[in-house]
């Protein structure tokens, strides 16, 4: 009899698990096609190929404009492919979040909701760079509005992630979130020296000069931040693997990003491969300290719920004699 009760128990523990873990693929496979999405959206800005397609949403009045095919246009119309599909999967993840809510965590439909709105958010500023013509106010909001949904897909994927932590993470979730925003914000500047080409204008004419050295002078806080988040990780002792190891990347790909700025600075924007490199790079790291940071959170959330078990467990052990005696 027990034996059975227990496969019961057991058999709808998994079942439980099932939504979760649909929702756990899925965000991390939104994830990847978010991170291509950028990739491809600079390359789409570096070609000039921003307008390449004059209206929205069809290109040349049509789906598939396969007469005025060329890179410019595939780029285009391949960058609103890729986003129209995750559109479709962020309206799945929300759908697929509320269906299975009552076996999931209740903060799971309202962050796929706040996702979904922001891919929404992301399609009316994709067109309005059409119809404005490369505005640089939006066309920068367009790329932080992407990070932003990127940075959501993360966290969910994250806390969704099987984790057990060690507990000993002391300052690090503070100093992780710190290095991410501070990342983020150095991103949105780069998004601004990209979109009004601060740095043609600057070699060219010294215009927008001013942009250009916020952005490169900007880059000493987010480093110094990763650099701590790297320095401590390793000087914590029993820390997570999980944890040191996405320290480390963070570490490295903070050093590539350094190095494909500095090139890209002295070759004034002449190659493109590493201009939208170093934008992808750059959101890679944005993801790395996200994910370091939520998983740091938890731990230190996990740790302080051992230590109220463990104080109320004394506390009992202490009380219960003394009620006896008393008795």
């Amino acid at each position: 009899m027990n034996e059975f009760v227990l496969k019961q128990q057991n058999e709808t523990a998994v079942e439980q698990q099932k939504p979760k873990e649909m929702i756990r693929r899925l965000v991390w496979r939104m994830c990847i096609a978010t991170l291509i999405l950028m990739a491809i959206g600079s390359a789409t800005r570096v070609m000039n190929a921003g307008l390449a397609c004059p209206d929205w949403p069809l290109c040349y009045g049509e789906l598939v404009p396969a007469k005025q095919m060329n890179l410019q246009v595939f780029l285009e119309w391949f960058h609103r492919l890729d986003a129209g599909l995750i559109g479709v999967s962020a309206i799945a993840l929300s759908g697929l979040s509320w269906w299975h809510r009552r076996s999931l965590p209740v903060w799971l439909p309202w962050a796929a909701t706040f996702a979904l709105f922001l891919i929404l958010f992301q399609g009316i500023l994709g067109g309005l760079t059409v119809t404005e013509l490369l505005r640089f106010d939006i066309v920068t909001a367009h790329l932080g509005t992407a990070l932003l949904f990127f940075t959501t897909l993360l966290v969910v994927g994250t806390a969704l992630t099987p984790y057990q932590g060690t507990g000993n993470v002391g300052k690090l979730p503070w100093i992780g979130l710190i290095a991410a925003v501070l990342v983020y914000v150095q991103s949105l500047l780069g998004a601004v020296v990209g979109s009004r080409w601060a740095l043609h204008q600057c070699f060219g004419a010294a215009e927008q000069c001013n942009v250009m050295y916020a952005h490169i002078f900007g880059l000493v806080p987010p480093t110094v931040a990763t650099l701590g988040v790297v320095v401590i990780a390793w000087r914590t002792p029993a820390l997570h693997p999980a944890l040191r190891r996405l320290a480390n990347m963070a570490g490295g790909l903070l050093i590539l990003q350094i190095l494909l700025g500095v090139a890209t600075f002295r070759l004034h924007l002449q190659v493109e491969p590493l201009t939208v490199s170093h934008q992808a790079i750059g959101a890679a790291l944005l993801g790395t300290l996200v994910g370091f940071t939520v998983l740091a959170w938890r731990d230190w959330a996990a740790s302080r719920e051992i230590n109220s078990l463990a104080v109320n467990f004394a506390t009992n052990a202490i009380n219960t004699p003394a009620s006896g005696s008393n008795s």
